[in-house]
């Protein structure tokens, strides 16, 4: 039988992709959020806490946690064949890899509270697709995750067997596969890592739920290989959110004010965020990632200067990822006057 190695007991960081980090991000609470005059709570702490800050849901997390609760129940009979996945698509910096990270992180706890003080339990595993990746690059993921040894002692058959036969006994539900969008299918390599993980699905039973950039305009769902692939898995978009229609305003007044309810900073004058949405919203293009970005650095610089306050002026001075600046900064076109005809 093969065993897994169980997850040390360190303070190291250990990414998610790993059984340790992901039992640590499981395990990890965001930190309570305390008075900001709180004299015991230390400015190193409220650095921490403005660092981590919190996760809001949108609509597109609501619609993606509720599409995978089905899909759990559907496959929970599937003995073989097709089960049914879900591939959450979008571009970049829209939460999808938050969305996908928080889904998991529920069914975990859900299972553990169905299932208290049974060890060898492991409904989640959470990986990402390496770059020019191979079949046996993609299940030795999978094998990093559960911490098996010896890989490079064992072929890629080895490898596989050994991981399904260890996710199948350890009730394992659901399986998170983020950056899929690497996969080139049109590649030789992109097309038998594709067959690899269509394998694993039929192998393993669990949902699968694949996340990456724009999956529906990528050669993942084009040919044969496609097709297969577009009739067992559903699309959810992770759009960036809109600010047009009076209701597209209330959610996105409505997740600011979250963020502005959240700070913890002696000089934060409540709902001074929510003044500035609309300025949020074109700075950030209704990307969530590139909100957070901007909230929590603006936050950890008041607190570094003693301003402890979030102005205009403040967040004027953040600089975000490259695509959100070239999006929110773009010069204005000066029109050019038509000319007289002669």
């Amino acid at each position: 039988m093969v065993t897994a190695a169980q997850p040390a007991t360190t303070s190291t960081f250990s990414p998610l992709t790993t059984w340790d980090g992901w039992q640590q991000f499981v395990d990890t609470p965001h930190a309570p959020a305390r008075e900001a005059d709180d004299q015991e709570w230390t400015l190193e702490q409220r650095e921490d806490y403005h660092a981590r800050f919190v996760v809001l849901k949108t609509p597109a997390m609501d619609a993606i946690s509720t599409a995978v609760r089905r899909l759990l129940l559907l496959n929970r009979g599937q003995q073989g064949g097709a089960r049914r996945g879900l591939i959450i698509s979008g571009p970049a910096t829209t939460g999808k890899t938050t969305a996908m990270q928080q889904l998991g992180r529920t069914v975990e706890l859900a299972d553990r509270r169905r299932h208290p003080n049974q060890d060898g339990r492991l409904p989640v595993l959470f990986i990402t697709v390496p770059p020019s990746s191979t079949p046996k690059m993609l299940i030795s993921e999978f094998a990093r995750f559960l911490g098996l040894p010896a890989l490079e002692r064992m072929n890629q058959i080895q490898i596989t067997n050994a991981v399904c036969e260890l996710l199948c006994q350890m009730g394992t539900q659901l399986v998170l596969v983020d950056d899929v969008h690497l996969m080139d299918t049109r590649s030789r390599a992109g097309a038998e890592t594709s067959d690899q993980l269509k394998y694993l699905g039929e192998r393993i039973p669990a949902t699968f739920v694949y996340s990456g950039i724009d999956v529906e305009t990528s050669p993942l769902l084009t040919g044969v290989r496609g097709s297969q692939l577009a009739g067992r898995f559903k699309i959810v978009r992770n759009q960036p959110l809109r600010y047009g229609s009076p209701a597209d305003k209330q959610i996105w007044h409505d997740l600011v004010h979250g963020m502005d309810s959240a700070l913890r900073l002696r000089h934060h004058r409540p709902g001074t965020l929510v003044t500035h949405a609309a300025y949020l919203h074109a700075r950030t293009g209704g990307r969530m990632g590139s909100l957070s970005h901007l909230i929590r650095e603006a936050a950890l610089v008041s607190l570094l200067d003693g301003t402890e306050k979030i102005t205009k002026k403040l967040l004027e001075q953040i600089e975000l990822d490259t695509a959100a600046e070239q999006r929110g900064r773009a010069p204005h076109r000066r029109r050019t006057p038509p000319q007289r005809q002669p």
